[in-house]
């Protein structure tokens, strides 16, 4: 089992680009405790969406965009457009990332923090793209690079949560883990309402970000993506309900890893900002965005420590780029093979290389257009649209379209069904107070 533990990882991983070091740094540091209850319930609710997208690709081996072509091609067809559209802006996780390596090397010297950002930015583009163009198993480079960024960042929050200024709003803060500050709320300001959004459904993963699931499970050989077969169901033989109980166990497993993970260093990062941060009136922001949060590492360890964070960040920011390029390149191939099935029988892998210079290069120019947080929330808002749509796509792919064709011992049980359910009601009704407060409506 331990051998199998990866994707989850990834997730924790990529997870922490986003909700951990930007957005909920951000809110708990302008609003205090007002918004941190929706933490925990965020996180835990991307579990049964996580579950539902991996058990689709263990039950018969594809991917989950080729799942919802199956079960409707006009509706595959529009979330794959918004899927696309949604992923034109990751670039600005690496100038995001960026941003921290400027104000490391202050390199080069004459130009602006902006300019410096988008520099590295771009460089880093350049280095992980040739890293996925050389490699030749990319799934395998990008698990072992993930894994080192869980690991180093767990360390790092859990180390700077021992400074004493730390451990003096501990209590007030595991108080506002579950008691919203009511007084803090009503300072919210409607402009910071996509930035709320983005971080609720960034609490985890979130938004189209969480269908990479699929393929880490695929691209790991689990369930039946161990075959080479085409599209596959487990068979109704006397061994099968124990085969896929062990699936289902291990992929809770794998799930929880990441989920729980991502959860116990994201609220590391706001007992930070809000013990450290608050109190200066400092917030992660424009091209700033991953720099302010050195201050985690500063108040224990001087200069040195806010050296060591920004090449943390700069790392684990930049990776972003690195595991999104290569997801986002192989659900479009996967997509295109659906739709095409001539397109199938060409050399996937000179695609997956076209598909990610391609991408490297949209990317490289739409991080220009605007500061990195402005990016970050507009393909955040048109994720969280099409989590939406997909949730309610889940349910007719699993529990309708699916179930038919597995035997009645095999079936998902009403638990399951009900916790999808439940989680798409939520993100409908989430989007629902979304769009009231940001236009006023209430």
């Amino acid at each position: 089992m331990a051998l199998l533990l990866g994707p989850g990882l990834v997730w924790m991983a990529l997870a922490q680009g986003s909700g951990e070091l930007i957005w909920w740094p951000y809110i708990v540091a302008k609003y205090g405790l007002a918004f941190l209850f929706l933490l925990v319930p965020a996180c835990l609710l991307q579990f049964p969406v996580t579950f539902e997208i991996a058990r689709y690709t263990l039950l018969t081996g594809e991917g989950i965009l080729r799942g919802f072509i199956r079960l409707h091609r006009t509706f595959g067809i529009a979330l794959w457009v918004l899927f696309t559209i949604s992923f034109l802006w990751f670039g600005a996780f690496a100038s995001a990332g960026g941003t921290a390596i400027a104000a490391l090397t202050e390199f080069p010297r004459d130009w602006s923090q902006s300019a410096r950002s988008l520099f590295w930015a771009q460089l880093s583009i350049v280095v992980f793209t040739i890293a996925l163009l050389w490699a030749r198993r990319t799934y395998r480079l990008i698990e072992s690079f993930m894994k080192i960024v869980a690991a180093v960042s767990v360390i790092g929050m859990v180390a700077a949560c021992l400074h004493p200024a730390v451990g003096a709003a501990a209590g007030e803060f595991v108080r506002g883990i579950v008691v919203p500050d009511f007084d803090a709320m009503r300072a919210f300001d409607r402009e910071d309402a996509s930035k709320l959004l983005t971080a609720v459904a960034f609490a985890g993963l979130g938004g189209f970000w969480t269908l990479f699931y699929s393929y880490w499970m695929r691209e790991k050989g689990i369930g039946m993506a161990a075959g080479d077969a085409g599209p596959a169901l487990p068979a109704s033989e006397p061994d099968a309900p124990a085969r896929l109980r062990a699936w289902h166990r291990y992929l809770s497993i794998e799930s929880l890893t990441g989920i729980l993970g991502n959860l116990f260093t994201t609220l590391l990062s706001c007992l930070l900002a809000f013990a450290i941060l608050r109190p200066r009136g400092l917030m992660p922001d424009q091209f700033d965005i991953a720099v302010v949060q050195s201050e985690f590492f500063a108040a224990s360890w001087g200069t040195a420590g806010r050296l060591l964070f920004l090449v943390i960040a700069g790392a684990f920011l930049a990776d972003t780029w690195l595991a999104t390029v290569d997801s986002v390149a192989r659900i479009h191939l996967d997509a295109a093979s659906a739709l095409w099935p001539t397109f199938a029988k060409q050399d996937q892998q000179v695609w997956y290389r076209r598909m990610v210079l391609a991408l490297a290069v949209i990317t490289s120019i739409t991080m220009y257009f605007d500061q990195p947080g402005t990016l970050i929330v507009i393909s955040a808002l048109i994720g969280f649209g099409g989590t939406v749509l997909y949730c309610a796509g889940l349910v007719a792919l699993n529990h309708v379209y699916l179930r038919a064709q597995l035997p009645r011992e095999l079936r998902s049980r009403p638990l399951a069904i009900g916790a999808i359910v439940f989680a798409t009601v939520s993100y409908l009704l989430l989007a629902i107070v979304y769009l009231l407060v940001r236009y006023e409506i209430v």
